[in-house]
């Protein structure tokens, strides 16, 4: 699970079936601290996060496996899924 910051929503005027009705957000991944760290990228979104949001995200077959499916050829061919909306986080500092 990796944290993120929705930045933009991405358009499509065709997609293949599985991802019908399913919106994909461009997202900032973050440190849990909310620093960026690495290249922006599209994620399916399981949760109806907006713009703004602090989300966690998961990546590779568990992407997939977060959006939907119950076989493989239902299984939405996605890379990176928004699974969640984070309210808060509490760091602990070390001393």
């Amino acid at each position: 699970m990796k944290a993120a910051k929705v930045i933009g929503r991405v358009m499509a005027t065709k997609k293949v079936s599985s991802l019908e009705g399913i919106k994909l957000l461009l997202i900032q991944p973050v440190g849990w601290d909310k620093k960026p760290h690495g290249d922006p990228l599209v994620a399916a979104d399981a949760v109806g996060a907006g713009a703004g949001e602090f989300v966690f995200w998961v990546a590779s077959r568990e992407a997939a496996v977060g959006i939907g499916g119950t076989g493989l050829k239902d299984t939405p061919p996605v890379d990176a899924a928004i699974l969640g909306i984070i309210d808060g986080v509490n760091l602990k500092q070390s001393v």
